[in-house]
């Protein structure tokens, strides 16, 4: 079988797309194995973050011109700044911090979802943001009864899914991809 111009120019995309999603699922799934070390990475991660918007807002307040917005810069970029450092200097808490925020985004969003639910019920698929919004409240309420104790495993854990199912989708449709190409 002879192979397009176009396919062995797309040949090294497509290994390095599925080196990139076998890595992906590598990392994913140490993350979920180890998921004290991944959140607290991730942690210092957002810490470090934070800590640049702020830097970045100083500099926006000292390009301004207006003093109100000069004052509203440095009072958004001195929170931002306050929230890296916490995050960094004191990263079990800064996780246990985290993890309130991602129970309490899982219960408005499951909320949300379920009203939604209720606007779009007579259409064809609506079922599935009920079964969504169910899912994402159950995941609060786990995470809430269990916090903080649940610190030690939820970001770590919830990012490793995401990693993992991330690089499957995406070896996935590489490989689909190359298919067709060929075909």
């Amino acid at each position: 079988m002879s192979t397009s111009p176009l396919t062995r120019d797309l040949s090294p995309a497509f290994r390095w797309s599925t080196v990139i999603a076998v890595l992906l699922m590598v990392v994913g799934l140490l993350a979920i194995l180890v998921p004290m070390v991944s959140g607290l990475a991730i942690t210092l991660v957002i810490g470090w973050l934070l800590c640049l918007v702020g830097l970045l807002h100083f500099a926006f307040a000292w390009k301004s011109h207006a003093t109100s917005t000069v004052l509203w810069e440095l009072l958004i970029g001195a929170v931002y700044l306050f929230g890296g450092v916490y995050l960094i200097v004191h990263p079990v808490a800064g996780m246990a911090s985290l993890t309130l925020l991602l129970a309490v985004y899982f219960l408005f969003k499951g909320i949300l979802e379920v009203i939604q639910y209720f606007q779009l019920q007579p259409r064809h698929g609506s079922v599935w943001l009920l079964v969504d919004g169910i899912v994402t409240l159950v995941l609060a309420v786990m995470i809430w009864r269990s916090w903080p104790f649940s610190s030690v495993w939820v970001i770590g854990t919830l990012f490793g899914i995401s990693l993992l199912f991330t690089g499957i989708s995406r070896l996935m449709l590489s490989l689909t991809a190359r298919r067709l190409l060929q075909a």
